[in-house]
């Protein structure tokens, strides 16, 4: 069994690495940020009811397509900063994670708490400007006005949040590859990350 964590900030390309990761290796794969989003869109709009929604999660909303807007996403920080969310969704990113060919999963605590004895551990980083640049440019490709500087100002506060919690806060695992893709393009972060996979698989020899 192979199990892939991959972690980092919002706007790191964790998300994309994951994906490409998953297809060529062959394995299933879970964007753990959209069950966050999920409870954060059910409970909206205020947070009160956050574990009760957590508690009855079901997979069938990670299928609206809402919960990859902007909106969701922010909800998703806040609810992800309350631990009995956290302790609600566990069961089922680790049940996810135990298939018996393996899985990839990308989020902020995969190679901490959800899989601290995953196979692989990658922790995706860049530079908060570079960052906010990334999705600048997403938003405004999907339609969505929006300036860079209230880009910039959300993901800082949403950096703040995430690593300040006191339940599973964002920071890489003590044996975790940490990739800082500020200065790289997708095709050079899937390339690192594949050769890193590859070798904790044993297939060092292996090329996608």
């Amino acid at each position: 069994m192979a199990v892939i964590a991959v972690d980092g900030p919002a706007a790191s390309g964790k998300g994309t690495l994951a994906v490409r990761l998953a297809e060529a290796f062959g394995l299933p794969h879970l964007d753990t940020g959209l069950l966050y989003r999920a409870v954060g869109y059910h409970c909206q709009p205020d947070l009160r009811d956050a574990e009760a929604v957590a508690l009855r999660f079901d997979p069938a909303w990670l299928a609206n397509p809402a919960l990859r807007g902007d909106d969701a996403a922010a909800m998703a920080s806040k609810v992800g900063a309350v631990p009995a969310v956290r302790i609600a969704l566990l069961r089922f990113q680790q049940a996810f994670a135990a298939q018996a060919d393996g899985a990839v999963l990308d989020g902020r605590d995969i190679g901490t708490v959800i899989a601290p004895h995953a196979t692989a551990k990658l922790f995706i980083d860049a530079d908060v400007e570079v960052r906010a640049a990334r999705r600048h440019g997403d938003l405004l490709r999907r339609g969505q006005q929006v300036s860079y500087e209230q880009v910039l100002a959300d993901l800082i506060d949403r950096d703040a949040r995430d690593r300040a919690r006191t339940s599973a806060p964002l920071r890489p695992a003590p044996d975790a590859f940490v990739l800082d893709t500020t200065h790289l393009d997708i095709t050079q972060v899937f390339a690192i990350g594949c050769a890193y996979v590859a070798a904790r698989l044993g297939r060092a020899d292996w090329a996608p």
